[in-house]
Order: C-alpha cells, then sequence, then structure tokens
C-alpha cells in the first residue's frame, strides 16, 4: 500500500545518524498492545463512538475486525467481510478507510473506502450495524456515496474522516504513475489529488451527498465544489488535532522530499511543481499561482542539506492529546513506513518549534517494521499499526527509568 522503496533500504541505513533540530521531546518507546493478536496488513484504528469501547480495525484485504476486551485475548470478532470483493489486489489498493457516523450510536452508520476493478475505481459507502447484532454489520445495507475513477493502482489516498464540523473528509492522491503522468495534481474539475468535504447527511442534485455551502469553490465553476484543498500527490494519512481543530496531512514525495502540511481551506499545496519546499520538474508555474507551505519536510538521501533524520515514504499520525504519557501532549507523531523510523513535532503559533526522533528504526530487522499508519482512541491514546501483524502503543521511557 505505501510505495515499494527497501531497495534503497541499504544504502539509507548508513546515514541514520544525523542531527536533530531539538530535544525538547519525551523519551518514548513501543511495546505491542494486543500480544495475542496478529493481524493482516492493519491500515485503520478507532474506536466506536457509542462508548461500548470497542476497538475496531481495517485490514488491506476487506476485514474489519473488532479486537478483544481484554488486551491478553487472543480472538478476534469479523465486523465486516469484503474479501469476496477482492478489494485488494495490487501493492496500494484495498479496504483503505473506515469511518464512523458521528451519531454512530444512534444511527448505526459507517463508511468505507476501498477499491474496485473493471473498471478501475475508488468506492465510499455507506453501511449500517446489523439490527440482530450489534457486533456485525449489514452487508446489505451498503450505498454508494461516491465512486471515483483511478487511472492506475496506486496514490490512491484512501483515508476518510469526519472533522469536527460533521462533514466527512476524503484524501485522494494524484492517480499514480511518476511525475504526476495523468496530470492531475493541478486540474481543477477532477476529485484527484485532492482533500475532499461532502455532507452524507443531505444530496445535492442528483449526487448521493451534499457539497457543503461554505466549500471553498462552489460558486467557482473551473472547480468539483467537493474541493477543500488541492495539489496533493498521495496524501497518507491525515488527522485533525483534538484541542486545536488542526488538520495535519502527510504527502508521500516521489524523488526527494517527504512532507508534513498543515490543511487549509482552498489551499494549493503545489505538487507537481514543488515536491515539499524544492522546485519540481522544469515546468513553471502559473504566474499567479500561490502554493501553501508545508510545515516540514525530511529527505530521502543524508546528503541533502536538512536537520532531520532520512525516509522514503511518510506516515502521517496525530497529535497526542491522551492521558498516559502527560509529557508527549501536543506532540504530532509521524513515521516512515519504509525506514520504521517514528518522529514528533510540536507545531506552535505557525510555526514548528521542535521535532526530534522519538522511536529510532529498529536495527537487525530485514525488512524493517513497516509503520502503515496510526490509530487513535477516544482518549485520544495513539496506537501503530505495522505490517509485521502488530499493534502498538506508546510508553513512556522516562517513567520506565525512573523505576
Amino acid at each position: 500500500m505505501k510505495p515499494s522503496r527497501l531497495f534503497l533500504f541499504a544504502t539509507l541505513f548508513l546515514f541514520l545518524a544525523q542531527p536533530l533540530f531539538a530535544a525538547e521531546l519525551p523519551k518514548v518507546g513501543l511495546r505491542v498492545a494486543y500480544p495475542e493478536v496478529k493481524l493482516k496488513r492493519p491500515l485503520w484504528l478507532c474506536e466506536a463512538p457509542d462508548k461500548t469501547k470497542r476497538i475496531f480495525v481495517a485490514q488491506q484485504d476487506g476485514k474489519v475486525l473488532i479486537l478483544p476486551a481484554d488486551r491478553t485475548g487472543t480472538n478476534t470478532i469479523t465486523f465486516l467481510d469484503l474479501t469476496d470483493r477482492k478489494p485488494w489486489e495490487k501493492n496500494e489498493e484495498g479496504l483503505l478507510g473506515f469511518a464512523f457516523h458521528p451519531k454512530f450510536a444512534k444511527n448505526g452508520k459507517f463508511y468505507l473506502y476501498y477499491s474496485q476493478q473493471k473498471p478501475q475505481r475508488s468506492v465510499v459507502s455507506e453501511f449500517r450495524v446489523s439490527k440482530g447484532n450489534p457486533n456485525e454489520a449489514d452487508k446489505a445495507s451498503e450505498r454508494i456515496v461516491m465512486e471515483i475513477p483511478q487511472p492506475d493502482w496506486n496514490h490512491n489516498g484512501g483515508q476518510i474522516s469526519f472533522g469536527p464540523d460533521g462533514y466527512l473528509y476524503i484524501a485522494l492522491g494524484d492517480g499514480g504513475g511518476h511525475n504526476d503522468k495523468y496530470g492531475n495534481s493541478q486540474k481543477t474539475d477532477t476529485l484527484l489529488a485532492k482533500m475532499l468535504r461532502i455532507d452524507v447527511d443531505s444530496r445535492t442534485d442528483d449526487l448521493q451527498y451534499g457539497i457543503p455551502r461554505s466549500n471553498p469553490f462552489v460558486k467557482d465553476k473551473a472547480f468539483r465544489p467537493e474541493t477543500w484543498a488541492w495539489g496533493l500527490r498521495n496524501p497518507w494519512r491525515f488527522s485533525f488535532d483534538k484541542k486545536t481543530g488542526e488538520l495535519y496531512c502527510a504527502d508521500v514525495g516521489q524523488n526527494k522530499w517527504e512532507e508534513i502540511n498543515i490543511i487549509k481551506k482552498g489551499g494549493n499545496y503545489g505538487w507537481n511543481f514543488r515536491e515539499g519546499f524544492e522546485e519540481f520538474g522544469t515546468n513553471a508555474p502559473p504566474a499567479n499561482a500561490k502554493f501553501l507551505d508545508p510545515i516540514l519536510e525530511y529527505p530521502h538521501f543524508a546528503t541533502q542539506t536538512t536537520n532531520h533524520t532520512v525516509g522514503l515514504s511518510v506516515t502521517g499520525g496525530y497529535v497526542y492529546r491522551g492521558k498516559k504519557i502527560p509529557e508527549l501532549r501536543g506532540v504530532y507523531l509521524y513515521a516512515d513506513f519504509v525506514m520504521g523510523t517514528i518522529w514528533g513535532l510540536r507545531y506552535e503559533k505557525g510555526e514548528v518549534t521542535t521535532h526530534g526522533v522519538l522511536v529510532p528504526m529498529q536495527k537487525g530487522l530485514n525488512p524493517p517494521r513497516q509503520i502503515a499508519s496510526f490509530g487513535e482512541d477516544n482518549s485520544g491514546e495513539v496506537y501503530v499499526l505495522a505490517y509485521d501483524h502488530r499493534i502498538y502503543e506508546f510508553e513512556s521511557l522516562q517513567k520506565v527509568s525512573a523505576k
């Protein structure tokens, strides 16, 4: 699902020990959250918003599972199984997104983003929980909200999440290939390479969803009105800060740079004229183009001038707002899929005030622990989902060393 760049791993391993920007970050580590549970390429984790404390995990193969209430338990419950539809045919396809309706406790609705073929497309669908069993979805209840044609199998984006405003946000990549080969990143009349914002509780014209009137381009006929922001390459995991409401989004780079953005209403993030802060390609952007800068970039190679350690494919996370590790509060967590490194940054008053390694790449693993996604429960605790079949949680090493 994340780009396969492991062929560069051996070279980059030599360049991991680079200076960091600051050391104002806590000492934390990872521990396995569910020791007896092994999963198949987990890509999403969240807690049901209904006070049942059930934790749900979506796998790339098309299954949604409920984790055991007992952390030492072994058995998961299959909530929904779409594997018969074969959503995962190629590396970056599959069941990529899962979101509960904010009023799930009353209406039993939830949403999936998954891949389908013939024609190749991404599907956003609404489902309901079975009336007779709260631990089972009603597969027959599916209502297709949106289908997005995909010209290629990669750069699907795939996350769907409800914002603090109650609208559904959908992250889409540029359609795949190198150099934005399909030319979608700066096109205004396509849904690709965009962050979308829709209302699942209303209908506009013949659409199966509503267009919020406050969307930035509803009066601009050159744009698809679903557009919230644009100029993205392959947004891989976004999140809203529970405290500030800021929308963080990691965008996977191509040749040299990975980036973290704060997504603003109507913002253009520059791909494919830019990669991170840097110019990309030889074509000059239009004279009137206005691009928003990322808040942080990190390099693919240690020879690039930077104060950030290297990586190859960014995985976006969350601003930690939990209670278990107070010293971690306010830190945005992000990782590299290929290297397995986890970093943290503090973004305050419009700028990054500190960043650094929180969990270094685990040596001796070949391939390294591939961090495919993060998850968050209703208490603000953050989890790490890896392709070693495990779910991890953070622990404070400061507390451990003090014992």
